[in-house]
C-alpha cells in the first residue's frame, strides 16, 4: 500500500468532516482500514507543512502526490483511499 499524509488544522470544520467520512468509509470497507495514514497538524508541525505545496486543509497526499485539497466529499476522500490501495 502507498503512504498517505493528511494535513489538517485543529478546529477546522472541513477537517472534522473529512475525518468523519474516513471513519465511515473504513467501517464499510475493511481494505481501507488497513491503510496507514500519517496525520499532520500544520500548526504543530510547521516544518512538514511548509515542505508541501498546499493552501487549504484538509489536504491528502498519496506517495507525495497531492490528491485532494479543501472541502471534502465522500467521492473525493474515497478516491484518495482507492489510490492508496492500488
Amino acid at each position: 500500500m502507498k503512504k498517505v499524509k493528511v494535513f489538517y488544522m485543529e478546529g477546522c470544520p472541513h477537517c472534522r468532516r473529512a475525518f468523519k467520512i474516513l471513519d465511515e468509509l473504513k467501517a464499510n470497507n475493511p481494505e481501507y482500514a488497513k491503510i496507514h495514514m500519517e496525520y499532520i497538524d500544520e500548526n504543530k508541525d510547521v516544518k512538514a507543512a511548509n515542505a508541501h505545496d498546499y493552501y487549504y486543509v484538509p489536504t491528502f497526499y498519496v506517495d507525495e502526490v497531492k490528491l485532494h485539497e479543501g472541502v471534502p466529499t465522500v467521492e473525493k476522500i474515497e478516491r484518495v483511499l482507492k489510490e492508496a490501495i492500488k
